[in-house]
């Protein structure tokens, strides 16, 4: 699939933003996915701040990502959390430089553990109001050039935009509860993970992948399912499990 075909399927993805049945999880966690196809990073992950501007990671790539994020935030410290407090964009951002671990000192030998050799981070805004920030990281160390850069910004903005505009509201203590009742429904989702991938003896990224297909297929929105499967409502036998290494089926 050429780029142009990519950025055609997020535009796509954007206007579904507009319905009434928009599931803000599955749209970002698409975002993280397209970042990663689009720019050629390894991983991506969004951090959405609530109504108290406490940041949350709301979307991630995988789960070694979700968790370094996590480690950033319980830390306090990390590109993403400096871009999201100063709305502008920390980019090419060399891991084994001395100024990242006196600058990050837990996160950067964290990130470097994790197998990242450089960060980015880009804030998610609008008109000069930031609501998160999205961290693109990377293996190598080939440095993100403008055009990726400014691409990066685009596919941030327009997120943005569709989280804003998924109700036309008046209030922003009102978008700020919507936004944490999606962080709300996003820990229930690590919860349905974790139980998923601990019934199928499976890693949390499998079973994540396989419970999102079946929502997708069966037109779930993610949040609802997870609540389901969480309140033990929904069988969870109807949905296929991962392949297992050497398992034939």
């Amino acid at each position: 699939m050429t780029r142009e075909q990519q950025l055609t399927k997020v535009f796509v993805e954007v206007a579904d933003s507009l319905t009434e049945d928009f599931d803000l999880i599955d749209f970002l966690q698409r975002l993280c996915g397209r970042c990663v196809e689009l720019l050629d990073v390894a991983a991506c992950g969004v951090l959405l701040a609530d109504q108290h501007d406490v940041l949350t990671v709301l979307a991630a790539s995988d789960e070694h990502t979700r968790l370094l994020e996590l480690f950033s935030l319980q830390h306090d410290q990390g590109p993403c959390v400096d871009c999201y407090r100063s709305g502008r964009p920390r980019t090419n951002i060399d891991l084994a430089d001395p100024d990242a671990a006196r600058n990050w000192p837990q996160f950067t030998p964290a990130a470097r553990r994790s197998g990242f050799v450089s960060t980015n981070a880009l804030p998610l805004r609008l008109r000069g109001r930031v609501i998160g920030s999205v961290g693109l990281f990377q293996t190598d160390a080939t440095a993100l050039g403008d055009a990726d850069i400014a691409l990066g910004q685009a596919l941030a903005d327009v997120a943005t935009i569709a989280i804003l505009q998924q109700r036309t509201l008046a209030h922003s203590e009102v978008e700020r509860g919507q936004l944490q009742q999606a962080l709300t429904s996003r820990i229930v989702l690590e919860q349905v993970k974790g139980i998923l991938a601990e019934r199928w003896q499976v890693s949390p990224d499998e079973a994540f992948v396989a419970f999102r297909s079946y929502a997708r297929s069966n037109h779930h929105q993610l949040s609802r399912l997870a609540r389901l499967i969480a309140d033990g409502e929904f069988d969870t036998a109807r949905i296929r499990q991962p392949r297992k290494p050497g398992r034939r089926r």
